[in-house]
């Protein structure tokens, strides 16, 4: 084989790993057995697969119970990290993102609606954003600590960052070298994500993060609150205002017959 026909073949299939990596990212029901505790800090590679936030079919965790039609209040139920959120916090739509950052329907979100949703919504006042993790395999498990080490006024940005330099750390295997590559791009250093690598009261409140987010019956990224109503799909610009309009008419309407009365 010449060399040429090489390059263009180890290319080929490093592209194919990166896409199939990323695909499963976003689906909830990944079939992982159970971890030992030191791999939820260390993200050492062991013969068995590992993650670091307890994705669905392990066999030693039990059945979850889902709870059937959530309140507003019980979606809302926040646990005991902060959450980030956008928007006015008064904003009569509420809407929930949860996510994994190794899924590209999460990127193509974030790069092609997000943008029209703020504009539109989020910056009139009409919705306030919460982004909740979701990370669904090792590598998203170890990068979603990464981003919990940002101050939450640079998450969003480094949020972004890990979306659209997905290609440069998503992978089958954790890669810690190049996870902390994303993270120093907002002044992260090694020591500082070493230590959130070992902060097991951080990782236990991201765990509880994501057994809420089944409770509440998300099955996989991108999954949806508006206000109360789950969405377990890929949603666009054109969605959104199909869904969150009709909410906005019908609180801008109730609030004409209250001051009428």
């Amino acid at each position: 084989m010449r060399a040429g026909h090489r390059v263009r073949h180890g290319f080929a299939a490093a592209l194919m790993l990166y896409v199939t990596a990323s695909l499963a990212a976003c689906s909830g029901e990944l079939k992982l057995p159970p971890v030992d505790q030191a791999e939820l800090t260390t993200g050492t590679t062991q013969d068995k697969p590992f993650n670091p936030f307890n994705d669905a079919g392990e066999t030693a965790v039990p059945a979850r119970s889902v709870i059937e039609k959530p309140t507003l209040a019980e979606v809302l139920k926040a646990g005991a990290l902060p959450e980030f959120s956008i928007g006015r916090a008064d904003a009569p739509v509420v809407m929930i993102k949860y996510m994994s950052l190794t899924c590209p329907y999460c990127k193509r979100f974030q790069a092609e609606t997000f943008p029209v949703l703020k504009r539109e919504y989020i910056d009139t006042g009409k919705v306030r954003l919460i982004i909740r993790e979701f990370p669904i395999g090792k590598s998203s498990g170890m990068a979603t600590i990464a981003l919990r080490c940002a101050p939450i006024d640079k998450y969003l940005t480094l949020y972004d960052k890990f979306l659209q330099q997905q290609a440069q750390w998503v992978s089958q295997e954790v890669r810690l070298d190049a996870i902390r590559k994303v993270v120093a791009q907002v002044g992260i250093t090694r020591a500082q994500f070493d230590s959130c690598r070992e902060n097991q009261a951080m990782i236990n409140d991201l765990k509880w993060v994501k057994e809420r987010g089944r409770e509440l019956g998300v099955i996989g990224t991108p999954n949806f609150f508006i206000n109360e109503r789950l969405v377990k799909k890929v949603i666009g610009i054109q969605d959104i205002r199909e869904m969150v309009d009709p909410l906005i008419a019908g609180r801008v309407a109730s609030g004409a017959g209250q001051a009428n009365n």
